[in-house]
């Protein structure tokens, strides 16, 4: 099986830079699986690069699915429509696919899409734990698969310029570095009353290797991500993009401890599982990355309510979607007033996916599995600090813990006969 310390060493380093050409080539066939939100998002960037058609669609919730087919049918598109995710993959007409499910489903998908003989643009986080992801990295290699992981702000430039002014040593010392998400627009999600699942929804299917449990709509569809069965709250949805990126300019992969805190400090009694509130700290050998994030406040720090900031002796870079810029520390260098970032990163992301699944160029991708699995793995350990509520010790030899409480969590709970691929 593929380990945390394989997968590390794609962490720290990017392709050179990619650009769209005008390749005369083949069409692809893509089938999407999940057409709600960012899977139709990717779907319609995808659809951008000259030679790409849809294909197929998969839902389980035929109210979307029938939706989001009329929606193509007036651009002139008629996919193939598939309530199960093998039917889709056994459709010769599709050459790769785009998986946009609840992060509890991916793992099960994608190793079918390898099998499958398909190649994979797979939502981020990669999985929903770390003997997910190590599965999934095995299935990719097996197969041989290209697989894209959905980390599109590894295909912006700005991003690359701001690792590389990291990387010249200019800042100095670099002794901490922080990563965060505050996300005002994520209010509390009230308590409601389960339910029946509604007209043309196969709740069973959609819950696949998760816990019974009865319908309720607060676990449908969009806020899937703040109950553990499926999800790993703000720590691994946003956690994915934040710390790649500390990891890449520290050029860092697995940390020596881990230790979180917080809860449900600002809404105390609503539905949601996992915290709004979380402090986590990764220590290294010589400096620290801490993650933060909080749910209904957008007053970040350096008033960005997302970003990574790398706090070095004589200034300090953060930078986020929008841009980057060096604020000095007094007069020991001059500041880097904001670059601003000048391009579509999910098109360009996109874009290079489909370059490499013509070119078969694997080192040419932005966001590989094994980067995707290793900074989800990451974000893993820190929910894991934070439900166990130890510090907790990744012992890279055994590719365990230290803590059998934490060692509990290395695996999704799969039930209902599904089990965790043996690739």
């Amino acid at each position: 099986m593929t380990t945390l310390a394989a997968t590390a060493g794609a962490a720290s380093a990017f392709p050179k830079a990619f650009s769209i050409g005008n390749r005369q080539q083949k069409v692809i066939g893509v089938g999407l699986i999940g057409v709600n939100g960012m899977g139709w998002a990717n779907l319609n960037s995808i659809l951008k690069v000259s030679g790409v058609q849809c294909t197929a669609l998969c839902d389980v919730d035929a109210n979307v699915l029938a939706k989001r087919a009329d929606e193509l049918k007036s651009r002139g598109i008629t996919p193939k429509l598939y309530a199960k995710h093998e039917d889709l993959l056994a459709d010769p007409n599709v050459d790769a696919v785009i998986i946009a499910t609840p992060d509890h489903w991916h793992c099960l998908q994608l190793v079918d899409a390898c099998a499958a003989g398909k190649d994979v643009y797979v939502e981020k986080p990669l999985g929903n734990s770390i003997a997910e992801c190590n599965a999934m990295v095995a299935a990719a290699t097996k197969y041989g698969r290209v697989v894209q992981v959905g980390q599109w702000q590894r295909s912006q430039q700005h991003f690359r310029d701001a690792m590389d002014f990291v990387h010249s040593g200019k800042l100095g010392k670099i002794r901490l570095v922080k990563a965060w998400a505050y996300q005002g627009w994520m209010k509390s999600i009230p308590v409601k009353p389960d339910g029946p699942a509604p007209d043309g929804v196969d709740y069973t299917r959609w819950l696949g290797p998760a816990k019974q449990r009865p319908f309720n709509p607060n676990r449908f569809h969009f806020e899937f991500r703040w109950f553990w069965d499926y999800a790993g709250g703000l720590m691994t949805d946003w956690g994915v993009h934040m710390l790649d990126f500390a990891l890449i300019g520290m050029n860092a992969t697995t940390p020596r401890s881990i230790m979180a805190t917080g809860g449900k400090f600002a809404f105390p009694d609503d539905a949601a599982e996992t915290p709004d509130t979380l402090t986590t700290v990764y220590e290294f050998d010589d400096f620290t990355v801490q993650w933060e994030h909080a749910n209904g406040i957008d007053g970040g720090p350096y008033r960005r309510n997302h970003g990574v900031a790398f706090i070095g002796n004589y200034g300090t870079l953060v930078v986020d979607r929008a841009g980057w810029e060096v604020i000095p520390e007094g007069q020991r260098m001059e500041a880097v007033p904001l670059r601003k970032s000048q391009d579509n990163g999910l098109d360009m992301h996109t874009a290079n996916f489909i370059e490499v699944v013509r070119s078969g160029r694997l080192e040419a991708l932005n966001a590989p599995i094994t980067a995707g699995a290793h900074i989800a793995n990451f974000s893993q350990m820190g929910n894991i600090a934070y439900r166990t509520g130890e510090k907790i010790y990744w012992d890279a030899k055994k590719q365990r813990f230290t803590s059998n409480a934490a060692n509990k969590l290395l695996a999704a709970d799969y039930r209902n006969g599904y089990r965790i691929p043996a690739v």
